[in-house]
């Protein structure tokens, strides 16, 4: 063990890598970033390690002679020592990806990798160390990189599988309700996956009638038909060597599904109007709000195609399951909203914070994001406070006909007048920015008058 580096910091990174050359790359990498390493060449190595110098973290290989990577891992975990483990492999596997992480692997990376992406992972790695209480790793002062926000323990479940996964081929099923975040999740996929650098191509299934879908996914030749003027690349081509998501694949036609299947099983490409096939290297991600095994039964889609998607699905859950990452969303967005909107100030209040958790959020992120850049329009500065927030109660879609009595008409009242002398008292600027149509606004301010408010 003439590499092995004592060190009394209980904060070292261990590094088990039998290839000289990359043990060595690790050891400089890491170090110039600041972290201690310890080295070991293979898992009986990295064992008796960690009977003589604690450590938080475990980066090793997967494929050493002696104990590899995988065994060492089981070893660890059957001395009941939780610590993390990142594993490395140059000849990944969806199996092999499965089998780590059952065994309890933090995380997977394929080589050749990025420094930056195991720096990523490190950085997660050690906030949730952190935050879990397990053991106190000093924090290096950074921005922390936004990936997928959670601090659901059924999503952070999530996001494991896919880390572990993301380095392989494999294809992606993500389903969820509509605003959930399935396409930022795909997105988080593919920036840890060793396509990171690489295109990633995003394809609205819904958005577009099965004509034009197929020409947007495949391509055309010059002359293919009417209106084809010049040949023109399809979707998969452009997102050759990289990522290529199909959102909403559940509103796709069984023709298209037909053509899509030939192109995952060939990896073959045939534009409009061409002669030959054109090969295509492309990771496929897919998300849908519907559930595929129904759509599959009742005829709408393809049973083949369905398990050929069908690799590693996912579900993620409605925010209003996971309301512990309502805070933390609503935080985040609302600071970049302010920023976005050159607005001073930031924040939410405690008591804002508390009304954004009791609602349904039937429209999940997607509805909360809205609802936080609105409130940033209306106020003049940060933090939000509940006031803000008062067209989002439903009042504003109904006229109030009853003597209106309680704080949020009053806060909806306030608002209204507030907003309409900023703008002069231009009703079709101020209903514009409060995201009311011209009527209500006229609706409202005729109540105000009945009720003897000058307005």
């Amino acid at each position: 063990m003439n590499e092995l580096m004592e060190c009394e910091d209980e904060s070292v990174i261990l590094v088990v890598e039998d290839d000289s050359n990359m043990r060595l790359a690790l050891s400089k990498s890491l170090g110039g970033q600041g972290y201690p390493v310890v080295l070991a060449h293979d898992g009986y190595e990295a064992l008796e390690c960690l009977e003589k110098q604690p450590a938080w973290l475990v980066i090793a290989d997967v494929n050493m002679p002696g104990k590899g990577g995988i065994e060492m891992l089981r070893d660890i975990r059957a001395m009941g020592n939780s610590i993390p483990v990142v594993l490395m492999t140059a000849y990944s596997t969806v199996d092999t990806a499965v089998q780590a992480l059952k065994l309890g692997a933090a995380d997977y990376l394929e080589k050749p990798f990025p420094f930056q992406q195991l720096e990523g992972m490190i950085s997660r790695l050690r906030h949730e160390t952190t935050v879990s209480g397990e053991e106190t790793i000093p924090l290096k002062e950074e921005e922390p990189s936004v990936g997928f926000l959670t601090c659901n323990e059924r999503v952070r479940q999530i996001l494991k599988m896919l880390e572990a996964v993301a380095p392989s081929n494999a294809t992606v099923l993500i389903q969820g309700e509509s605003g959930t975040g399935k396409e930022v999740l795909a997105q988080y996929v593919h920036s840890i996956s060793p396509r990171a650098n690489r295109p990633f191509v995003a394809v609205n299934c819904a958005a577009l009638p099965d004509g034009l879908l197929e020409s947007e996914l495949f391509g055309y030749e010059k002359g293919a038909f009417t209106g084809a003027m010049a040949r023109r690349s399809g979707k998969f081509e452009l997102a050759h060597q990289g990522t290529l998501l199909l959102d909403e694949i559940g509103e796709m036609s069984l023709g298209l599904q037909a053509k899509l299947l030939r192109v995952l099983q060939e990896r073959e490409v045939d534009r409009l109007g061409a002669r030959q096939p054109i090969s295509v290297d492309i990771r496929v991600l897919v998300t849908t709000n519907r559930n595929l095994q129904q759509e599959v039964q009742s005829g709408n889609f393809r049973e083949d195609l369905y398990y050929r998607l069908s690799v590693m699905p996912v579900t993620l859950p409605p925010l209003r399951e996971r309301p512990e990452d309502i805070p933390l969303l609503a935080e985040y967005l609302a600071e970049r909203s302010f920023r976005r909107n050159h607005r001073p100030g930031g924040g939410i209040t405690v008591e804002a914070l508390g009304c954004l958790k009791s609602r349904p959020w039937r429209g999940n992120v997607r509805e909360l994001e809205n609802v936080i850049e609105r409130a940033v329009l209306l106020a003049d500065s940060g933090p939000l406070r509940i006031e803000h927030f008062a067209f989002d109660v439903g009042a504003m879609n109904v006229t109030l006909s009853a003597e209106p009595t309680g704080s949020i008409w009053e806060m909806e009242r306030d608002l209204i007048l507030r907003t309409l002398e900023r703008h002069g008292g231009n009703r079709t600027h101020a209903a514009k920015e409060l995201g009311i149509s011209i009527r209500t606004m006229r609706n409202k301010l005729r109540e105000y008058r009945q009720l003897g408010i000058v307005v």
